[in-house]
């Protein structure tokens, strides 16, 4: 029944692996990012801001979002080529973008199960998870602020 994969070889079955992570990974990023957008719209009205000092208001909590963000195989192997030539690594700068907006969402989030209005002096801070001379693995980001609620708009 399996016979036609040791027909391939190994050099055959390598490929097929990492066609098989190709396509897989693919469609792992696309529900991935359909998610965020989708998430992305229902939080819009709950606003983020840099800031460090919050308007008069009633209250304010620390809120935070975390999020570990592993590459797949394929994109670990390309990433391995272009770092032998040199230049810009694609597959990395997408996953530190869905760590974090990932992160974010899950902060804000957060801030509005507090009933927050928005969060100010908001911070991000990215740290690798799993990474050694050979490979890269995950990526985690974290981002962080102080949800704030019941601002008095008259002060």
């Amino acid at each position: 029944m399996l016979e036609w994969i040791a027909d391939l070889g190994v050099f055959g079955f390598f490929v097929l692996l990492l066609l098989v992570g190709y396509v897989i990974g693919q469609i792992n990023e696309k529900r991935h990012y359909a998610s965020i957008r989708r998430r992305e719209e229902e939080l819009r009205s709950l606003l983020v801001f840099a800031t460090r000092h919050a308007p008069p208001s009633a209250g304010g909590s620390l809120v935070s979002g975390n999020a570990v963000i592993s590459i797949d195989y394929f994109k670990r192997f390309l990433a391995y080529l272009r770092g032998l030539v040199g230049g810009q690594i694609d597959a990395y700068e997408s996953l530190v973008e869905r760590s974090r907006r990932e992160a974010v969402l899950r902060m804000k989030q957060q801030a509005r199960e507090l009933g927050a209005s928005h969060i100010v002096n908001v911070k991000l801070e990215t740290s690798r998870v799993f990474f050694d001379d050979r490979r890269a693995g995950s990526v985690e980001v974290l981002a962080y602020g102080t949800a704030v609620w019941g601002v008095n708009p008259g002060q």
